[in-house]
């Protein structure tokens, strides 16, 4: 595996002898009290269940960590509401949450019910804690860096409409996605859900983050608009619909069958984060998936800043009656050198110094993110560039809005409303 760019290097591990003093469930508080009259400690972790997360594969992850730690029961708990961001606040509301989370990151809100890490020597040493750091303190945890700012697309789709080379530039795009209409194929896949909003983010983040690098600072801090900085990719984006780029009804499309659409050959490229690789890997097709960076605006540099997020990122609740177990549980999640590697490989992440057998498509992500020169914070970001909480839904739900009649520019001032109304 190449070594990766500063960005990356920065968040990895420092050496994987630190991963190996950390295998078979050790902790460096040794010792640590298990519960009274040598009963169970229950650790109740909330995740993200998706195609390629499953219940089956928590269980199966954590089941290791039990062996190694008999006094500990790991009971995985999937979300309830549309995802982890919702099922929190809820669990939080009726004094029943988990004592671990995972998905999310810590905002100024959040962070005030989850412990700080700060002291625990081997979480500095985690894939972006440093960067995420809020206010100093280090409150989430990760196993890797996912790669947003990707576009995945079908090498047979391009040769059959005479494309020899992926596009560069936001106007090379488009030029590409009207040769694929004439040629047949539907260019961009999208879908409902959050993808719609998602994809937008991480087409734009590269082109974005080279003239506002601060953007969810400045947003903040009301220097710049939101919506107002991203109306350019708004109008670009209503074109896309209005030509048939993208299909009129893709809102009715489950991410899962978005997936499935573009992997079974009826679409030509389609735009994820990494972890797309690992279903990718696990599909029959007849064709070849190329991948790209995300093209930038006309005289930007190409490539540009790679979206790069915490991938399978930990928090513990301050609220926990299971402390010293849940220290434990996270510690070996993230540190664990068969548990890392599997997370990675589970869901197509990255460590740098963590070798794992890459797909042909893996490795192309890995030459990205070595040739980037810089990653950004995607969408509500982490740490102290960080969006108020709900930020990604708010504009996925407004960018939606494009589908059914809204102009950009009602949308952007949508984005734009929201944020206001929390600041």
């Amino acid at each position: 595996m190449r070594s990766p760019r500063p960005f990356l290097a920065l968040a990895a591990i420092g050496c994987l002898s630190l991963l190996a003093g950390c295998g078979g469930g050790g902790f460096a508080g040794e010792g640590q009290e298990r519960p009274s009259g040598g009963g169970q400690a229950t650790v109740r972790m909330l995740v993200n269940i998706t195609p390629n997360l499953t219940q089956a594969y928590w269980d199966g992850l954590v089941k290791p960590f039990e062996q190694a730690n008999p006094g500990i029961d790991v009971k995985i708990e999937a979300p309830t509401g549309k995802g982890v961001a919702d099922t929190l606040p809820q669990q939080l509301a009726a004094g029943n949450a988990p004592d671990v989370v995972e998905t999310l990151t810590a905002d100024e809100t959040l962070s005030k019910q989850m412990l700080d890490l700060t002291d625990q020597p081997w979480a500095k040493d985690t894939p972006l804690a440093e960067q995420a750091r809020l206010g100093g303190k280090i409150y989430t945890v990760g196993v890797g860096v996912q790669a947003q700012s990707l576009v995945f697309y079908n090498k047979k789709a391009f040769e059959k409409a005479g494309i020899d080379r992926p596009p560069t530039t936001l106007d090379d795009l488009d030029t590409v996605m009207g040769k694929l209409k004439t040629a047949g194929w539907l260019p961009l896949q999208t879908g409902g859900e959050f993808v719609t909003g998602l994809q937008l983010l991480q087409l734009s983040s590269p082109s974005r983050a080279q003239t506002l690098p601060t953007w969810q600072q400045d947003v903040k801090a009301g220097k710049v608009k939101a919506g107002e900085s991203l109306l350019p990719y708004l109008e670009r984006y209503r074109t896309w619909i209005d030509k048939g780029y993208v299909d009129k009804n893709a809102l009715g499309m489950k991410y899962a069958d978005a997936e499935t659409a573009f992997l079974s050959g009826k679409s030509a490229m389609y735009v994820m984060g990494s972890w797309f690789t690992a279903s990718e890997a696990k599909s029959k097709k007849d064709f070849e998936v190329g991948v790209f960076p995300a093209p930038v605006d006309k005289g930007q540099q190409y490539p540009g800043p790679q979206g790069a997020t915490m991938a399978a990122p930990y928090m513990i609740l301050k609220s926990t009656p299971q402390k010293d177990a849940a220290l434990k549980l996270v510690q070996w999640l993230v540190t664990d050198p068969a548990a890392v590697k599997s997370q990675l490989k589970q869901d197509g992440n990255f460590r740098a110094g963590v070798e794992r057998e890459f797909t042909p498509l893996e490795k192309q992500v890995q030459q990205i993110l070595d040739g980037a020169p810089s990653g950004v914070p995607q969408g509500e970001g982490y740490g102290d560039a960080t969006l108020p909480k709900g930020f990604n839904a708010a504009w996925n739900t407004e960018v939606q809005g494009l589908y059914v009649g809204k102009s950009p520019k009602e949308v952007a001032e949508g984005v734009d409303r929201w944020l206001a109304g929390r600041s």
